[in-house]
C-alpha cells in the first residue's frame, strides 16, 4: 500500500498521481519538507518519509521542498526521466512526468492551490493521458492500450456524477443505435444476398483495390498534375540535391539498390486446391452482385481473384538477398477476410511476386527467405536480371535524436511512377487504354521510370523497438531504407502516424542484423 504523508499547513498541496505499473491510479500526497520515493521489484511506488527506514526495493530519488513545489534528486545509479529527459535533479513544475526506471512506473507531479481535490474535472483526467501517450517509452501499441484503458477507467470512477450520467446516457444511445443499425443491416444482406454472402468480404475488398487501381480516367487528371501535388516528391529530391552535396550523394548511391516490389495474392481451397475465382458472363466480362461486387466462385473458369499490391524492398548481402516489411512479403496478415476464408477452408498463396531494379527493364522473381516474430521484416531471395545492386551498408549505431537521414521508396507505387514519367508517357496510356497492374509496371521500367523517391527529415525519438522521424511518405513506401549522412541504414520504413503531424515509424537496424544472424546470412 502507497504511504500518504501528512500534509502541513502550507497553502497548497501536492501529489504524485500514479498512472502505471501496480500503483496506476493511486494518489501520494506530499505535505512534508521531504520525500523518499522507492520502487519494488514489482513496480509498485512507495513514498515515504525519509526518517523511516525504506522499504524493500531500489531507492530512486529524493523530493525535497522549494517554496510551493519540490524538487526531485537521484539517487546514484538510478534512472529517472522528466517528460522524456534523463535528469540527475530538477525542480518539478504543476503537470511534469516521471519515470522511474527504464520500463516505469510513470507518475504525473501535480500542485493544487486549495486542499486535497475531491473529483477530478475531465480535462485534467484527459491532460494526464495526454501526457503519458508523450512521455512514456513503451512502444506505441502498448501505451495507447494502457491509455485507453486508464482514460476510461477515470471517466467512470473518477469524473464528476453528472458527467458520469451523460456518459452512460450517451452510451445507451449509442447502443440502441448499434442494435437498430445492426438489425436494418441483418434485413439487407438476407434480402440482397442470400447464400452468396459468404464470399462478400473479399468481393469487397477487390472492389475496394479495383476502385483505387490507376483507370484511363486517372490519366488526364495525372497529366494535368504533373509539377504539382502529385510529382512534390520528385521537386523535394531536387531540392535535396541543391541544398547538400552529401544528401544528393547518398540518394545517388543508393538508388539503383531500392527495388520496387509488385506482388498478388489469392485464396485456394485447400481440401481440393481450387483457386477462388471471378465467374464471368457469356461475353467473357465479370458478373456483379447486386452491390456491385464480383461474383467468386471455385472452378477453373475464370481469372483468380487476385489481390494486387506494392511495395519497397533494398539489397543488403551479396547472395541477393533484399530486406523489406513482413506485411509486404506477407500481404494477407492484415487483411480481415483471411479469418473469414479460413473457416471455409481456404488459405491465401501468393500468385506473382516480382521487383523492379531501377535501370533493368525485366521484372525479377522474389521469394520468402524468412520473416521476423518480433518486427515488421522480411527477407526475400532474389536473382538480379543483369548486373547486381550495390548493397546498402547498415549502421551499426541507431541515430541519435535531431540528426537527419534521409527516406527511400515507392510511395503511392505506380501513380506516382506514372505522374513522374512525363506527359508523353500518360498520352499513350491514355491512347492505348491499358492501365492494368502488372502492364503498366511493365512498360515504366521498359522507359527507366522505376527510380525511387527520396524524402530527408529528422529524427525525433529512438527506442529499442522504433524510430520515429518526419520524413514525408505514404502507402507503398514501407520497407524503404531509412539512411543516415553516410548512406547506412539506420532503420526500415513501416508505418505512418498522419495524426501525429505525418510522423513516421521505422525499424531499428539492430533487428535487420538480428534477423540476418537467425536466417544464417551473417
Amino acid at each position: 500500500m502507497i504511504d500518504t504523508l501528512a500534509r502541513d499547513e502550507c497553502a497548497g498541496v501536492a501529489a504524485l498521481v500514479h498512472q502505471s505499473g501496480p500503483s496506476q491510479r493511486v494518489v501520494s500526497w506530499l505535505g512534508g519538507d521531504a520525500a523518499t520515493v522507492t520502487v519494488s521489484p514489482s513496480g509498485l511506488i512507495h513514498v515515504s518519509d525519509p526518517d523511516e527506514p525504506p522499504p524493500g526495493g531500489d531507492v530512486m530519488a529524493k523530493l525535497e521542498r522549494t517554496g510551493d513545489s519540490f524538487k526531485i534528486i537521484v539517487s546514484p545509479g538510478q534512472h529517472v526521466w522528466v517528460n522524456g529527459e534523463l535528469v540527475d535533479s530538477c525542480d518539478l513544475c504543476h503537470g511534469d512526468m516521471i519515470e522511474f526506471g527504464e520500463i516505469g512506473p510513470l507518475s504525473r507531479f501535480r500542485l493544487y492551490p486549495g486542499d486535497k481535490p475531491g473529483r477530478k474535472p475531465v480535462g485534467e483526467i484527459l491532460g494526464d493521458g495526454i501526457a503519458y501517450m508523450r512521455s512514456s517509452r513503451q512502444p506505441i501499441v502498448r501505451r495507447t492500450g494502457r491509455w485507453v484503458k486508464r482514460t476510461l477507467h477515470q471517466l467512470v470512477s473518477e469524473s464528476s456524477t453528472a458527467f458520469r450520467i451523460t456518459i452512460l446516457l450517451a452510451f445507451v444511445g449509442l447502443g440502441a443505435l448499434i442494435y437498430q443499425q445492426r438489425q436494418l443491416n441483418q434485413m439487407l444482406i438476407q434480402e440482397l444476398a442470400r447464400e452468396s454472402t459468404r464470399l462478400d468480404s473479399f468481393s469487397k475488398t477487390l472492389t475496394r483495390a479495383r476502385d483505387e487501381a490507376l483507370t484511363v480516367k486517372d490519366l488526364k487528371a495525372l497529366r494535368d498534375e504533373i509539377g504539382s501535388r502529385l510529382t512534390t516528391a520528385s521537386s523535394r529530391l531536387a531540392a535535396l540535391e541543391k541544398r547538400s552535396e552529401a544528401a544528393a550523394r547518398v540518394v545517388q548511391d543508393a538508388q539503383g539498390s531500392v527495388f520496387l516490389l509488385q506482388g498478388g495474392y489469392g485464396f485456394r481451397h485447400t481440401p481440393t486446391g481450387q483457386f477462388l475465382r471471378q465467374v464471368l458472363d457469356e461475353s467473357g466480362n465479370p458478373l456483379l452482385n447486386p452491390l456491385g461486387q464480383p461474383l467468386l466462385s471455385l472452378g477453373d473458369a475464370g481469372p483468380i481473384a487476385e489481390k494486387q499490391f506494392t511495395g519497397t524492398g533494398f539489397a543488403v548481402d551479396p547472395a541477393g538477398v533484399m530486406v523489406t516489411n513482413r506485411h509486404v512479403a506477407n500481404p494477407w496478415e492484415e487483411d480481415t477476410v483471411v479469418d473469414v476464408l479460413a473457416a471455409q477452408q481456404m488459405e491465401p498463396v501468393i500468385t506473382k511476386f516480382v521487383a523492379y531494379q531501377p535501370g533493368q527493364t525485366k521484372p525479377i522473381p522474389v521469394a520468402l527467405i524468412a520473416a521476423s516474430d518480433a518486427a515488421d521484416l522480411a527477407l526475400l531471395r532474389y536473382t538480379p536480371a543483369g548486373p547486381g545492386p550495390k548493397n546498402l551498408p547498415l549502421a551499426t549505431e541507431p541515430p541519435a535524436a535531431g540528426s537527419e537521414v534521409i527516406l527511400m521508396g515507392y510511395p503511392t507505387g505506380l501513380r506516382a511512377l506514372v505522374a513522374q514519367s512525363g506527359r508523353k508517357f500518360i498520352a499513350e496510356l491514355e491512347e492505348s487504354k491499358d492501365t492494368e497492374f502488372w502492364s503498366v509496371a511493365a512498360k515504366l521500367a521498359a522507359r527507366g521510370a522505376v527510380v525511387p523517391l527520396a524524402s530527408r527529415g529528422i529524427v525525433a525519438k529512438v527506442t529499442n523497438a522504433t524510430v520515429v522521424y518526419d520524413a514525408e511518405t505514404t502507402s507503398g513506401g514501407s520497407g524503404g531504407p531509412v539512411l543516415d549522412s553516410a548512406g547506412r541504414v539506420v532503420a526500415v520504413n513501416f508505418g505512418i502516424l498522419p495524426e501525429f503531424g505525418g510522423s513516421n515509424l521505422g525499424v531499428p537496424v539492430k533487428a535487420v542484423q538480428a534477423l540476418l544472424q537467425k536466417a544464417g546470412l551473417r
